[in-house]
């Protein structure tokens, strides 16, 4: 399971590297101040969850039931959050509506959130 979650955490940082210099350069000449700021923030949460991710998997602190639980969280979390802020941002160049699929970008939240409960519950079940 380390190599899987310590593989995701490598992409996702990957791929939020590759989409902010995307949205600094390409997304920059199409998209307004507003958009642009908060594509990054999709940025920004998803390179702070591929982080999270590496953490996860390289550390021998936390079992390996509760590493397979953050994975899970953290990925679902990233593709609904991240995501669906992509979608959000770049709404104006599409003429599909993504404000339909708003509704997600809070549920990834949540699992993102639930993702570091579970690291911290399992901190203090912990026995030394």
């Amino acid at each position: 399971m380390d190599k899987k979650i310590i593989s995701t955490g490598a992409i996702f940082g990957m791929l939020a590297i590759i989409l902010g210099a995307f949205g600094a350069h390409a997304l920059k000449k199409v998209l307004s101040l507003e958009e642009l700021s908060t594509f990054e923030t999709g940025v920004k949460y998803q390179m702070y969850h591929a982080l999270f991710l590496l953490f996860v998997g390289l550390t021998t602190e936390i079992p390996q039931k509760a590493k397979k639980t953050i994975y899970y969280l953290v990925v679902v979390g990233v593709l609904f959050f991240s995501g669906s802020i992509y979608l959000l941002a770049t709404n104006s160049l599409t003429t599909f509506d993504f404000k339909t699929i708003g509704f997600i970008t809070p549920i990834g939240g949540f699992l993102l959130i639930l993702a570091w409960g579970a690291l911290l519950l399992n901190y203090f079940n912990k026995k030394s």
